[in-house]
């Protein structure tokens, strides 16, 4: 992949739709901010290939079941929400997200959350 804009971030998409043209820029990042988000993804990163997959995800609301004895509504209510975070964080249903472009799907989400807070959604 790339990089990431509209085309293919859903953040991007948003920002761009209400004429937000917030960019990311790595030397905006504190360098452990940036450590913290490298080590997050190697956690999800569960074949370790540099690309974290949808299936890698949902593999911890089924831990859920695990640790806790979650019930199957529980569990499959879990993988809804953490579809969907991370469908906005960047990792794509069919491609995924590769270790280059974690930062910025990190970061152009969060600018997306105060943007949609900013605006009352």
């Amino acid at each position: 992949m790339p990089g990431l804009d509209e085309t293919n971030n859903e953040s991007y998409r948003y920002l761009r739709s209400i004429g937000n043209t917030w960019q990311y820029d790595v030397d905006d990042l504190h360098p452990k901010m940036l450590s913290r988000l490298y080590k997050r993804f190697d956690t999800f990163d569960l074949d370790s290939d540099e690309k974290m997959e949808m299936d890698e995800v949902l593999y911890w609301p089924d831990r859920m079941r695990q640790l806790v004895n979650a019930t199957d509504e529980q569990v499959e209510k879990m993988r809804e929400a953490v579809y969907t975070f991370f469908f906005h964080k960047g990792v794509d249903p069919e491609n995924g997200l590769t270790r280059e472009n974690w930062v910025e799907a990190n970061r152009v989400f969060a600018e997306a959350e105060r943007e949609r807070e900013r605006r009352g959604e």
